[in-house]
């Protein structure tokens, strides 16, 4: 329960941070940029189900493919493409912290040490 509340906390607060600290004299710009960016998650509507709370998105839904980062690799070194090609990456690399994250808790290595709540805040 906790990992997709998280999850989506951080889809939040990761764009707010990069727009606020990356770009503070137009940050509120920014912000909706990186935010809109989220649209990119309307290919959950082509899943069956649509919601799955144990699915990794990356690999399975295709704006989440290996091919469609390839692409969003490149968006941030096109000045006007720039924002939406961070706001791409940030979303793709919290969507991969969360499959790990899944695949911790099925293992049962979430329970080790002090949790993988502290490692993942860590590795941010």
């Amino acid at each position: 329960m906790l990992r997709p509340i998280v999850h989506d906390i951080l889809h939040v607060l990761v764009p707010f941070l990069v727009a606020y600290f990356g770009y503070r004299e137009n940050w509120r710009r920014a912000f909706l940029i990186l935010i809109a960016t989220m649209v990119v998650d309307l290919d959950h509507l082509l899943a069956d189900p649509i919601y799955d709370p144990n699915r990794c998105s990356i690999g399975f839904h295709p704006l989440h493919s290996y091919i469609a980062i390839g692409i969003y690799c490149i968006l941030p070194f096109i000045p006007k493409l720039r924002l939406i090609g961070i706001g791409l990456l940030i979303h793709m690399a919290l969507d991969y912290i969360d499959c790990i994250w899944m695949n911790a808790v099925k293992s049962g290595a979430a329970d080790q040490h002090h949790g993988l709540v502290i490692n993942l805040f860590a590795m941010l």
